[in-house]
């Protein structure tokens, strides 16, 4: 068994590309979230929130030829490893191409244009927009290949297209691959391009937030007066490292990831089950042999949705009590789906390193249907504390969490 460092973090969110700049909209309250003017055509489709990130662009060096392969998706999880990379001193390093380091990335989907180009052709028997790359800017594994090819990586690739789960699932994936000795090196992670198709998802649901005109007001995880989830888009990407390989090249190690959980409720596609939630916990606990006491924060996967978090609460508080204290940074982003298990590892990190922890926004009331913990809201929460844990649950009843070491 090999132990497993994380070397490299980055991510692309609508609050910034660099903790700094997205720690200081946390402290200023500020949210990513604005109305969607452009979605007023889509007239059944009632929710106009959303959290695009309105300035992002390709860095100016990368090629036409390496671009014709990426829709944004991609391209927000090539330019969030590029950042990876960089941080762990890795970029243009030719040790990530000789076959030791891999990618494990995913995302809901591919990108949409290239759905709706395939939908055209089948609904109007014409080929217009379709070229030789379509199919790779719209594949499910399109991030995972993107990266490997970007960046000349020959090691494995796992794909995680696994909705809510697939950043999660990718770090997790990654994390086993190195701990069993398969290679010494893995790029994980997962992205999600905004779409307006994604909002009907959950508008179908009646599980989107309809406070069209005050976006700055939702989603409210855990609220009791929350109305329903914001799509937001982003990337997030680690770069992890089994330790002795890192410790040789003298590499700046953020955090040890010692534990990994991974389960399927088996019983509804949209349905969240208590006991399965928590049983992923107990598997990520038990790989990483810890008792639950160890444990000194949970950054929840908090939706605000009121089965999601019901559900999530009560199966975390079964575990861990009352004491435990729990926040959710979709309150900030939305709910950027196969980015946000990335994003949010990243944010637990930095969170744990520092001793300050983000509180979850527009949480004024306390839902009385939730579990009893301690919901850090209002101010940021100063702790120490040695390891937290990050969770995450997806449709289909995916469920995963990681439990992250400070390296110290």
């Amino acid at each position: 068994m090999k132990r497993v460092v994380v070397t490299g973090m980055s991510g692309i969110t609508s609050l910034g590309s660099d903790w700094a700049s997205i720690e200081a909209n946390f402290v200023a309250g500020r949210s990513g979230i604005r109305r969607m003017d452009e979605w007023d055509r889509f007239t059944e489709l009632n929710t106009r929130l959303a959290g695009p990130i309105d300035d992002f662009a390709v860095p100016k060096h990368w090629t036409r030829k390496q671009l014709r392969s990426m829709g944004r998706v991609s391209r927000l999880a090539v330019g969030a490893a590029e950042q990876a990379l960089q941080d762990a001193g890795l970029l243009g390093n030719p040790i990530i191409r000789d076959g030791r380091m891999g990618v494990a990335c995913g995302s809901s989907t591919g990108s949409t244009d290239e759905i709706k180009a395939f939908g055209n052709m089948l609904l109007n028997s014409v080929a217009e927009g379709l070229n030789a790359n379509s199919y790779v800017r719209m594949m499910p594994h399109t991030t995972a290949a993107n990266i490997s090819i970007f960046f000349g990586l020959t090691g494995r690739l796992i794909p995680t297209s696994s909705a809510c789960t697939s950043g999660s699932q990718g770090i997790g994936y990654a994390y086993e691959a190195i701990k069993f000795a398969r290679l010494p090196l893995m790029l994980a992670g997962g992205a999600e391009e905004l779409c307006p198709t994604e909002a009907m998802v959950f508008d179908a649901l009646y599980a989107t937030s309809l406070k069209n005109d005050a976006p700055q007001t939702s989603p409210r995880p855990y609220d009791n007066d929350r109305d329903g989830l914001v799509i937001g888009e982003g990337g997030g990407m680690l770069v992890l490292e089994e330790l002795e390989h890192a410790l040789a090249r003298g590499a700046h190690i953020h955090a040890e990831i010692v534990g990994f959980g991974s389960n399927a409720d088996g019983q509804h596609t949209t349905r969240p089950e208590v006991s399965t939630m928590r049983r992923a916990m107990e598997l990520a606990l038990e790989d990483a042999g810890l008792d639950a006491a160890a444990i000194g924060y949970v950054n929840g996967h908090g939706t605000a949705t009121e089965q999601g978090d019901i559900a999530e609460t009560l199966a975390t508080h079964e575990l861990f009590g009352a004491r435990m204290p729990i926040s959710s940074q979709k309150s900030f982003l939305g709910h950027t789906l196969g980015a946000c298990g990335a994003l949010e590892s990243w944010f637990s990190i930095e969170m744990m390193n520092r001793d300050r922890y983000v509180p979850t926004l527009n949480l004024d009331h306390i839902d009385p249907r939730c579990g009893e913990l301690d919901y850090l809201r209002g101010e940021f929460r100063s702790m120490r504390n040695d390891y937290v844990m990050n969770n995450n649950f997806a449709f289909g009843g995916v469920n995963t969490s990681l439990i992250f070491r400070r390296w110290a």
